[in-house]
């Protein structure tokens, strides 16, 4: 909930930002205002991009049902055959870190 809150602060204060940049160049000569509202419109966009970034959820990996069966049946297999079923999904999670880039 304060996430959402301080999402929504933040993109307001980014919105009023940009036409407050504007009229304050074209109202008068003072350099103050227009740095002011830079920075502050700058700011809310950093922090904007930094909490969004960080609260992202990530999502599962999409996988094929059918190619996860045909794994699944090629582990009975190998048990069947006299392997230890602990080694071979030992095995697929090492190959499949190693495929996500994770070791």
């Amino acid at each position: 909930m304060a996430l959402k809150i301080i999402k929504v602060i933040c993109f307001v204060i980014f919105l009023s930002g940009i036409p407050a940049l504007i009229i304050s160049s074209i109202a008068g000569n003072n350099e103050g205002w227009v740095l002011t509202f830079g920075v502050v419109t700058a700011i809310a966009a950093l922090i904007l991009i930094a909490v969004s970034a960080v609260t992202a959820k990530t999502r599962l990996d999409s996988f094929d049902e059918v190619i996860a069966e045909r794994i699944e049946q090629r582990v009975r297999e190998l048990v069947a055959s006299g392997a230890s079923e602990a080694d071979v999904r030992a095995l697929i999670r090492d190959a499949l870190e190693l495929s996500r880039g994770q070791q």
